[in-house]
């Protein structure tokens, strides 16, 4: 466990500080900085958990088996490095995991030859994020998984195949066919909301 210097400590923000603290403290197992540290990051693991997730219970489930990771892994954790993205890999390679347990049973589809999407990304404005997290879940798992690590995580299609366990043309195809059913449900939101503003 190092030991931060006078200097060391100044570097830190109050915010930063109150971390580390908390991170040495869930090193010793106590329960209240596991809470604490739970609770500061909680509507953040949420947020990602949501896009993978069909639901909110299902996105609790992963949150509370990516803590549990994170307190079963936190003496391996490098204190002098910022905590956010290590939990945000933990947390996204824990939605990985549990996309992997709730799809053994099924065999992933192989579409080698389908083929990929010319248009640009276009950036939406009018849109909230928990409307967006809702059309998310409008998408099968397989196509919403792919288009998180894709578009959001921004991972290529070669680390997803291999994440996954799918084929590079399985992973494109299913980005693919993310976009086209996230495009049918946009249009049907604007008109929607159209109608109802007009």
């Amino acid at each position: 466990m190092p030991v931060w210097t006078s200097n060391q400590a100044a570097h830190l923000d109050k915010k930063e500080e109150k971390i580390v603290k908390l991170l040495i403290g869930c090193r010793k197992h106590d329960r209240s900085s596991q809470k604490l540290l739970y609770q500061e990051f909680y509507a953040y693991g949420m947020s990602i958990c949501l896009r993978y997730a069909d639901n909110r219970d299902e996105a609790a489930e992963i949150l509370n088996d990516g803590f549990m990771k994170v307190f079963q892994n936190i003496a391996k954790f490098d204190l002098k490095r910022p905590f956010k993205p290590w939990l945000r890999r933990i947390i996204v390679n824990t939605a990985i995991n549990h996309y992997h347990q709730k799809n053994r049973a099924l065999k992933a589809e192989e579409l080698d030859s389908a083929g990929q999407s010319a248009n640009e990304e276009k950036v939406l404005s009018g849109i909230t994020y928990d409307e967006i997290v809702q059309m998310l879940r409008k998408l099968p798992p397989a196509y919403r998984t792919v288009f998180n690590l894709h578009v959001i995580e921004g991972y290529k299609h070669e680390e997803i195949a291999n994440m996954l366990g799918v084929s590079v043309g399985t992973s494109k195809s299913n980005l693919f066919k993310a976009k086209e059913q996230l495009r049918r449900i946009l249009n049907k939101f604007f008109e929607t909301d159209y109608v109802e503003k007009g």
